[in-house]
């Protein structure tokens, strides 16, 4: 399995007691989606490996006890501290203006008159507010990520058509070296 065919559920934070239990903390708004998990791919020395799990319980609402079947000490403790991985084919198909990070990279994000922005290159999710990092032609622009914004997810065209209040192309506009 390639990382790239994965999203990123969580991390192995520590053990749980002394029976080669786990803490898995999740990294999602839904952690509801995933009360019944069968294997996961933990990222070690930058491949994805599978493990399976035998057994599993909630400990708080985003937290899981987990055993691994056939665990050993050793397995255990190189669980600590990484990644959990999930292929991205587990994910349930979104629609309407739903969707997911990465299913909109490569996505042209346009104004309601149709005018073009930029195309999506990444997604900042690292800060308090999420923003779309776009380029159009050469220059790097940054839209907040604001649900109310978005008026229609076009995944046929690839495209989302966002209403932007006037003037915030200028403001997000990151000029390029060159134009300082």
């Amino acid at each position: 399995m390639k990382k790239e065919d994965c999203y990123f559920l969580g991390t192995i934070t520590r053990t749980h007691g002394l029976q080669g239990n786990v803490i898995l903390k999740l990294d999602t708004d839904q952690p509801e989606m995933y009360d019944k998990l069968t294997s996961i791919f933990l990222e070690i020395n930058g491949l994805l490996v599978p493990f399976f799990v035998e057994k599993q319980s909630w400990s708080k609402a985003d937290t899981k006890i987990i055993t691994f079947k056939n665990s050993s000490e050793a397995l255990v403790n190189q669980s600590i501290g990484k990644g959990v991985y999930l292929p991205l084919s587990t994910l349930p198909p979104l629609t309407g203006k739903k969707f997911y990070y990465h299913e909109v990279i490569g996505f042209e994000i346009r104004e309601e008159d149709g005018k073009t922005c930029g195309t999506i290159v990444a997604i900042n999710d690292m800060t308090a507010q999420n923003y779309f990092i776009l380029d159009l032609a050469g220059k790097e622009i940054i839209i907040p990520l604001i649900r109310d914004w978005i008026l229609e997810v076009n995944r046929e065209e690839r495209f989302i058509k966002m209403f932007l209040p006037e003037g915030l192309m200028d403001v997000f506009l990151i000029p390029s070296k060159k134009d300082e």
